[in-house]
């Protein structure tokens, strides 16, 4: 891994956090690094970070995006990680493949151990491989399902990176997504954000002895939208909006929508 300072011991935290997240040619240059960085631990995090939640919020918006698209046969599951989702799609699917793309070659790689031991059954099915959400690789109206589990956020430009979903997708196929929103209430806002950024500190000091590698989460959340501004967002792009769940007061969110144009 090389870190966006060019020396591969510097420290994401020792970088200006928010000279890279406010500059759409630079975020990904931070981004990218970072997740490599926690890719061994990602999958605890989550559980740690949502106290468990994080698993039912998953299982919940696969079978939401299966009811929209219930002979759904081509998957793609975007900032798939170690590829829980994708697996889960899988299985959900039995006759589906599935593609999980990730920026991270070193989520790619944990993507690979999973499905070579705990998802080795559906391993035949689930193609992992590195990718930008803001260039898909796949062809125009070739994909059923697009899956995206705390990506949008991430990306320098959301509004380009939901262009991608919907050219790849088919008219009539399925979008879930879910993300970390900006709250609307304000009270509410400064003490969701304050406690990730406390919560994200300190998991990062003492996980990677870096801080802001988790405590960029309530930083990239500042800078983000709220869900309705996100709802706004997929209706420009094309979707009709086919439910939204919130959870955590507006914190979290699970947007289902139909490609429709």
């Amino acid at each position: 891994m090389t870190l966006p300072t060019g020396s591969p011991d510097a420290k994401l935290g020792s970088l200006d956090v928010d000279a890279y997240l406010t500059d759409p040619s630079r975020k990904q240059a931070f981004v990218t690094p970072m997740f490599d960085i926690i890719a061994p631990r990602y999958d605890a995090f989550t559980r740690l970070f949502s106290l468990g939640m994080d698993a039912g919020w998953k299982r919940r918006a696969i079978a939401a995006a299966i009811a929209v698209a219930p002979t759904a046969r081509r998957l793609l599951d975007l900032a798939s990680g170690t590829g829980d989702v994708a697996a889960q799609l899988a299985r959900a699917v039995p006759r589906a493949t599935v593609t999980a793309l990730d920026a991270s070659p070193r989520m790619i790689d944990a993507a690979r151990e999973r499905l070579r031991t705990i998802d080795a059954d559906v391993s035949a099915r689930v193609t992992p491989m590195v990718g930008d959400m803001m260039a898909l690789p796949q062809e125009r109206a070739s994909v059923d399902v697009v899956s995206a589990s705390y990506g949008v956020r991430n990306v320098p430009d959301p509004a380009q990176c939901v262009r991608e979903m919907a050219r790849v997708l088919r008219p009539g196929g399925a979008l879930v997504t879910l993300d970390f929103y900006r709250p609307g209430f304000a009270p509410w806002r400064a003490l969701f954000l304050w406690y990730l950024s406390v919560a994200g500190n300190l998991v990062g000091w003492f996980w990677h002895r870096d801080p802001i590698v988790y405590g960029y989460i309530a930083r990239s959340i500042r800078d983000f939208m709220t869900a309705d501004e996100f709802s706004a967002l997929l209706r420009r792009e094309g979707f009709e909006i086919v439910s939204v769940k919130r959870y955590l007061f507006g914190g979290i969110a699970q947007h289902v929508a139909r490609r429709v144009a």
